[in-house]
């Protein structure tokens, strides 16, 4: 009987061991599946807001979110912010890079597109370049903008909130666009090769002249903030 109850304990040991294997190696396993998924980047709700800022350059330098449209991002872009932006919107978003994609934007009517009603809207617009003290510096705060011009070339001036002075036309809600005077900013020559994204905190003037005033075909996608 002695020998029969430790061969049965013998038994029991053993299949407890072949199962704390088991788990072992089955936590090893979901262990690796959520990192590899993780890093990938198939998460099923990102939160940028949360990642390394190696993730966030990782993801953007990719341009898999730009759906194919070969122009290069201005490097004046808040990735993280963006990112932040796109996640929150990600329909709307790839519905403008592929209208951009898709279309040729020499030939577009100079007209307003609507994607997705208020919340995603195109403008094409022709005009000719301002002189610098007749530009001024702008934001909006229901409306991303993708600034592109797609012919010509023009200077667009770009400074954080921080450096906003005075508030030279106070908040239209209807245009969803306030004016102000800046300190420091950067000068930056827009042309064909890349396009700009200006998120609320980004006070920007378009539309200035390189060197002499002249023509600039502009395309500005309208992407609602929710």
């Amino acid at each position: 009987m002695k020998g029969d109850f430790l061969t049965l304990t013998e038994r029991v040991s053993v299949k407890m061991l072949l199962i704390f294997d088991f788990m072992k190696k089955l936590i090893i396993i979901v262990m690796l599946f959520s990192v590899f998924f993780g890093s990938a980047g198939f998460n099923s709700s990102p939160d940028p807001s949360k990642w390394s800022s190696k993730k966030v350059e990782s993801w953007f330098s990719q341009e898999e979110w730009l759906n194919g449209w070969a122009v290069k991002p201005d490097a004046s872009i808040d990735k993280r912010e963006f990112a932040i932006a796109y996640f929150r919107n990600k329909e709307r978003w790839n519905k403008a890079f592929l209208f951009l994609k898709n279309n040729d934007l020499n030939k577009l009517e100079l007209k307003r597109y609507d994607l997705d009603g208020d919340n995603l809207y195109v403008t094409v617009s022709e005009y000719a370049t301002k002189n610098n003290e007749d530009a001024k510096y702008e934001s909006h705060k229901k409306y991303i903008d993708i600034q592109y011009v797609a012919a010509g070339s023009e200077m667009i001036g770009l400074a954080p909130a921080s450096q906003i002075g005075k508030i030279t036309s106070e908040y239209n809600e209807g245009n969803d666009i306030a004016f102000y005077t800046v300190g420091k900013s950067q000068e930056i020559k827009a042309t064909s090769d890349r396009f700009f994204i200006f998120l609320p905190s980004d006070i920007h003037r378009p539309g200035v002249k390189v060197s002499e005033n002249a023509k600039v075909r502009k395309v500005v996608v309208k992407v609602k903030i929710d």
